[in-house]
């Protein structure tokens, strides 16, 4: 495998077909991320049936709380991957491997005297929450054991920089989606077997052990120096010089994105949580590929860094957000016609009956959030992480106090409402941000008449709904509109010198078969 890396030398240096680059590692990404998912969508009943409501609110709590210290490793995933990314670009492999050795140190320094607090902290950190009194033991030695495994996680998000610079997101996506679903499939069978909250935990650990070793291995093949024990001072201060701002950001970021959640535990009940928890789960199954693009994108745009590049970096930027919002109306679409049904038949009438209001809340907040990842990837790649210190900063406390008082007036409901009108603004604001940073104007204009076939998933979104009781009415219309969509988007979305590429592709695939044959 290392001949065959360094054989590839130049030709992975090169930035030309960086569209196709991005969208293949991104559709690798989109699969590790799908391929967990349907395995959670299996696994997830059992797990909320085997501890019930309470539990698995409590359950929830304890994965939610070490989410609050992301930034605990001071930037050091996302610096890891610009300056690796940068280092791959101009061929520099032992600065590379520099890169992600010194982004490893310095997320152990900050990263483990963190987790050791929540550990000896756990007990107290558990009581400021209305976990009922008989899981409070339980849910704090549970704590306890996801402060490693935050440490653990932190690791391995530096440690695949090589496969990320090379955009290998099969590679990436191999490991990441393995060990999650390993992890997933255990979970249930450990509950069953009486381990109970603990035991589920525990899993989750032994999953991001075997993610690291799997990233150690891999990346050490691209990149055999990468285990050599010097580095630079050089090195730490620009790691810590851009991973400061983002972990400031970060520690802001945790706060406005998740207050919400830790806000219907204390003012409601953890079955609220837990209610609130499924509805946003299958709300941000609309993200996945948008997060997917995240990988991908920010090496790529921070290999597009150049003067030179300006222009390559601005026709990858808006190609890929023209896809994303074709990608956005047809899954908002079907995500808004399953609700109902799926609530049902997954978590339980229980649920179906709490989550479906805030489920509709939090897509109409997603509708602008998707399309924000892209402002958001291309800050990072131009190193600008003091703007999102200004920007979380700024949102934290009035976010705070919004979400306590919608959450305090309409329950769920209003904790939705709180997270999506955030989000809004949030979006509108990283546009604004990059645009003025580039020197961009956003062609808004014909961005909506490229949107223009989503009036076609409108009518039959309110057709569907008229008709909501009779299935095969709804399959009907819901089968005719996606088609009609289909149809308008490549005649009036994309570029000629797209459908022609597509095609292309396709003949050359079906000739190489038939060769095979």
């Amino acid at each position: 495998m290392a001949a065959e890396i360094s054989g590839e030398n130049v030709e992975r240096r090169s930035t030309t077909g960086m569209t196709t680059k991005v969208i293949k590692g991104s559709l690798w990404t989109f699969a590790g991320q799908v391929a967990p998912l349907a395995v959670s969508l299996v696994a997830t009943p059992f797990t909320i049936r085997l501890l019930g409501a309470e539990a698995y609110g409590a359950l929830i709590l304890v994965g939610l709380i070490p989410t609050y210290l992301g930034f605990a490793d001071f930037g050091m995933g996302m610096a890891s991957t610009k300056f690796g990314s940068e280092a791959y670009a101009e061929g520099d492999e032992e600065k590379e491997a520099r890169v992600v050795r010194t982004a490893a140190l310095i997320s152990l320094m900050t990263s483990v005297p963190v987790a050791a607090a929540l550990m000896i902290f756990a007990p107290r950190v558990i009581g400021l929450f209305n976990v009922p009194e008989a899981l409070q033991g339980e849910a704090a030695t549970a704590l306890r054991i996801a402060a490693v495994t935050l440490v653990v996680n932190f690791l391995c998000g530096i440690f695949n920089t090589p496969q990320l610079a090379r955009l290998r997101m099969d590679l990436n996506t191999f490991i990441n989606a393995g060990s999650r679903i390993l992890g997933l499939i255990a979970t249930p069978i450990i509950l069953y077997l009486g381990f109970g909250i603990v035991g589920a935990v525990t899993v989750l650990l032994v999953a991001s052990l075997i993610n690291l070793a799997g990233h150690l291995i891999v990346s050490s093949e691209f990149v055999p120096k990468l285990l050599a024990s010097n580095v630079k001072s050089i090195l730490i201060r620009q790691l810590i010089g851009f991973g400061g701002g983002l972990a400031f950001a970060s520690a802001a970021a945790m706060i406005v994105a998740n207050a919400e959640k830790s806000v219907l535990p204390a003012y409601v009940d953890v079955k609220a949580l837990a209610y609130y928890s499924v509805a946003f789960t299958l709300a941000t199954m609309a993200t996945l590929f948008s997060q997917a693009m995240i990988q991908s994108l920010t090496p790529a745009f921070s290999q597009l860094q150049r003067p030179e590049k300006r222009h390559e970096l601005e026709n990858l930027f808006f190609r890929v957000l023209r896809y994303n919002l074709l990608l956005v109306l047809p899954t908002f679409f079907i995500l808004l016609l399953i609700a109902k049904p799926f609530f049902f038949l997954w978590a339980g009438p229980e649920f179906s009956e709490n989550s479906v209001v805030p489920f509709f809340i939090l897509l109409s907040g997603l509708l602008f959030n998707i399309p924000a990842y892209l402002p958001y990837a291309l800050i990072i790649a131009q190193g600008r992480s003091d703007i999102f210190v200004k920007l979380y900063a700024l949102e934290s406390v009035p976010y705070l106090v919004l979400a306590v008082i919608f959450t305090q007036r309409w329950g769920i409901n209003g904790a939705a409402a709180a997270w999506s009108l955030r989000i809004i603004i949030d979006a509108l604001l990283l546009f604004r941000i990059a645009g003025s940073v580039n020197g961009w104007s956003f062609p808004l204009r014909k961005l909506c008449i490229r949107l223009l076939p989503g009036l076609i998933l409108i009518i039959g979104l309110l057709a569907a709904f008229l008709f909501y009781n009779i299935w095969w009415v709804v399959l009907t219309v819901a089968v005719l509109s996606l088609t009609a969509y289909s149809v308008l988007a490549v005649a009036l979305a994309f570029e000629k010198e797209e459908i022609a590429f597509v095609r292309q592709v396709i003949i050359d695939r079906f000739a190489s078969q038939k060769r095979l044959v």
